[in-house]
């Protein structure tokens, strides 16, 4: 594992500890958690996949709204 690896980990891994002060946050883990399974990848990769899918549906959102 990288640094950027190890500090994507970290991040995910402070995000599991919040979560048990904010329930919505909870609720999404667990959901992400339940596809990581479903998929047969790791939890962390499962998120990547989850954030990088976020960023490329919000840059189409700009471009297309920058289109009219």
């Amino acid at each position: 594992m990288d640094a950027s690896e190890g500090t994507f980990a970290a991040t995910v891994d402070e995000l599991v500890a919040f979560s048990e002060h904010d329930a919505e946050l909870a609720e999404g883990i667990r959901w992400i958690d339940e596809q990581a399974r479903k998929r047969g990848v790791s939890f962390y990769d499962m998120v990547f996949e989850v954030l990088y899918r976020h960023d490329v549906d919000s840059r189409a959102q700009r471009w297309a709204r920058s289109r009219n």
